[in-house]
């Protein structure tokens, strides 16, 4: 490989510095030691040195001796005292330039040994960038596109890496295409020595909230704050909201004027109804609140510190705050962090009247 080579060959790697979005100096230094790798295993010497012009991609080989207090073999050692007779701060472990050596052309092995040099070191660099750019998107939304499947997942394109959606994270009931863009939840990602390990869903309760917050000014300036998400995927949701601004309507600024404002993320979540409540400090109140659609709900706390309510309501409202198979009150739940108990009113006044008979 000679010099013409060489300057070929820089070109082409700083064309793979922006492909691959790592730092220059790392090629050049893969360079470099690719260089006196080659160098040694063609001449077979082992104290040699590759140094690469950054500006001109220029390369220079020299050979070098190391700074030893007590001098064994001079062909590859030299002693301190003489060193610092070129070099004043020289310390004993440091190398010393002897000589610049010839460019040559390598065979076959040598050239392949340089090039298995840099290629590694460039896939290496290229992980470690791209765990850079990804470390701080666990719990973030991402735009992808599908680009494969296989029985159990899809494969998301994010760019400079794949992520792996699971089929039993999707939305139920949504149908995804291969080369559609789709908005992702990162729910799980690991740093490794082979990249970032990233798993995707879109039925996380924190899918709905990063689409809240994009969509919402008031959300993502902190005007409006969202306390809690509650979410059973492709059903129903419950997001509990509040503010500390006496002028501002934290569900009105959810919803918006005709729905309008919640519409898109309506949209993204397949028609996945979304209640919006509005939180209090006094958990009477906000379980009363989390309850809705049913009406004229009376709360007590059983247990403040097991956390445990009992929720009355008339018969009328007792489905409404049950829900279809226990689902609104199992959201509320998990909205309040209360275990909620449901009873109508007429159930509870035949077991205080059960309750009276036995005393």
């Amino acid at each position: 490989m000679n010099q013409k080579q060489m300057k070929e060959f820089m070109k082409a790697l700083e064309a793979i510095v922006e492909e691959k979005q790592i730092d220059r100096k790392i090629v050049v230094e893969a360079m470099e030691q690719a260089m006196a790798a080659a160098y040694k295993k063609d001449t077979g010497m082992t104290n040699v040195m590759a140094k690469v012009d950054d500006a001109t991609g220029n390369i220079r080989v020299y050979s070098y001796r190391t700074v030893v207090e007590e001098v064994n073999n001079e062909n590859l050692e030299i002693s301190l005292e003489e060193a610092k007779k070129r070099v004043d701060n020289i310390e004993v472990g440091e190398t010393i330039i002897e000589k610049e050596l010839p460019l040559k052309d390598f065979g076959r092995v040598a050239a392949g040994t340089a090039k298995q040099i840099v290629v590694q070191r460039v896939k290496e660099a290229e992980k470690e960038s791209i765990s850079e750019e990804f470390k701080d998107k666990d719990g973030e939304l991402m735009v992808g596109t599908l680009s494969r499947e296989d029985k159990n997942n899809y494969f998301v394109d994010l760019g400079r890496c794949s992520g792996i959606l699971p089929k039993d994270q999707t939305i139920p009931g949504e149908k995804l295409e291969m080369g559609t863009t789709i908005k992702v939840y990162v729910s799980k990602l690991e740093l490794g020595t082979k990249g970032p390990f990233i798993m995707l869903s879109r039925s996380h309760y924190g899918f709905l909230k990063r689409l809240l917050e994009i969509e919402i000014p008031e959300l993502s300036d902190g005007t409006v704050m969202l306390y809690s998400v509650a979410r059973e995927a492709g059903s129903r949701s419950k997001i509990a909201v509040y503010t500390e601004y006496t002028n501002v309507d934290p569900i009105g600024a959810i919803i918006g004027e005709k729905g309008r404002r919640i519409a898109s993320v309506l949209k993204e979540l397949g028609g996945e109804k979304i209640d919006v409540i509005l939180y209090d400090e006094d958990p009477v109140k906000f379980i009363a609140n989390a309850l809705s659609p049913a009406k004229n709900v009376k709360v007590t706390i059983k247990d403040s510190d097991k956390k445990e309510a009992l929720a009355v309501v008339d018969d009328a409202n007792l489905s409404l705050a049950i829900g279809k198979k226990g689902q609104n009150v199992k959201l509320a739940s998990r909205l309040t962090h209360y275990r909620i108990e449901v009873k109508s009113e007429s159930k509870l006044n035949e077991e205080n009247a059960e309750e009276n008979i036995e005393e």
